[in-house]
């Protein structure tokens, strides 16, 4: 029996990385197309890459060529536009098509926890959110009327060695170095669920090639949730200090901070627990293992051992002063 295989269109993201890897640890034969350029998450051994710029069609045609696929893993489609340049593309040309959705599409906020599959698609706060819907439409209907091999993936928070999952980002995490206050939205015992790349990928390679997973749609995420201040208490505890957090609300964050306002209000604001039992029945042995505070540590651990790849940045800062003045 010949080995899958599989394009990632991506495949050196924070989500596309580890699973691109576990695919070609698991035996696949691994194509990555993307435009080549990755200094923090480095290909993994016996991985092909093909060089094209995504949004140029001509580019990707003449990486391509007249190859075919069993499965192709779309990462990088974020409107109803570039996937229909995928149908065009690939329909005929392969078995499986794999697209990245958001759990973000869910009903927002949840009227019922846990978060389903079947819990209904809906998020009037956030553009990003409306537009993988609006994905989730085109593709659906392709399956009912033409039989397109679609299957839906729907991550939430994913996150690897390079992303504090704070406002600021890394810039937080020098702030509490430096003895200043951070800003957790609300009163901070909200609950999330992040999910490391790792743990991700032990799920989606599983439906890779999987014919029961062709027309249907699963989120992938880490069964358990925790607030928002012991998220930023852990990353604190990493870089080895105690956190001094300020809380201000949503609304205030969005009226102050216009470019954070849609993700935190659409996204982050409103708790969320995830019934992964779905996913499980056709990949019964995943199992997210990689607790936060394992996740914090790496994530400090790597930022410390790179500096090259880090940066304060002054925007972010200032951000955090202005928000910090609002509650003080």
């Amino acid at each position: 029996m010949t080995s899958p295989r599989v394009l990632f269109i991506g495949g050196t993201g924070i989500i596309s990385s580890a699973s691109s890897a576990l695919a070609a640890e698991r035996g696949y034969e691994v194509t990555l197309l993307n435009r080549g350029r990755t200094e923090t998450r480095p290909v993994a051994p016996g991985v092909e890459v093909l060089q094209a710029d995504i949004s140029d069609a001509a580019s990707v045609d003449a990486a391509l060529g007249d190859r075919e696929f069993d499965v192709v893993a779309q990462f990088l489609a974020f409107t109803p536009d570039r996937v229909q340049a995928d149908l065009d593309r690939f329909e005929g040309r392969t078995g499986q098509y794999v697209f990245i959705s958001s759990a973000s599409a869910y009903q927002t906020p949840p009227a019922h926890l846990p978060i389903r599959e079947s819990t209904p698609l809906r998020n009037p706060h956030w553009q990003y959110s409306r537009d993988k819907i609006a994905c989730e439409v085109l593709l659906e209907r392709a399956y009912r009327e033409r039989g397109v091999p679609a299957t839906i993936v729907r991550p939430s928070h994913t996150y690897d060695h390079t992303q504090v999952p704070l406002l600021g980002g890394w810039t937080a995490v020098d702030r509490m170095r430096r003895g200043l206050p951070v800003v957790v939205h609300g009163d901070g015992s909200s609950l999330w669920a992040l999910t490391h790349t790792r743990d991700f990928a032990k799920a989606f390679v599983g439906l890779l090639a999987n014919p029961a997973a062709i027309g249907d749609v699963f989120h992938i995420t880490m069964d358990s949730s925790l607030t928002w201040d012991a998220i930023a208490i852990a990353i604190a505890s990493a870089a080895g200090v105690e956190a001094d957090i300020v809380h201000v609300t949503s609304d205030a964050i969005a009226a102050t901070e216009p470019d954070e306002g849609p993700g935190l209000i659409g996204d982050k604001t409103h708790s969320v627990i995830f019934d992964n039992s779905k996913v499980r029945s056709l990949v019964p042995d995943f199992v997210a293992t990689t607790t936060w505070a394992e996740g914090a540590r790496e994530i400090v651990g790597w930022h410390d051992a790179n500096p090259q790849h880090v940066r304060v940045k002054p925007e972010a800062d200032a951000m955090l002063d202005r928000l910090v003045a609002l509650a003080r």
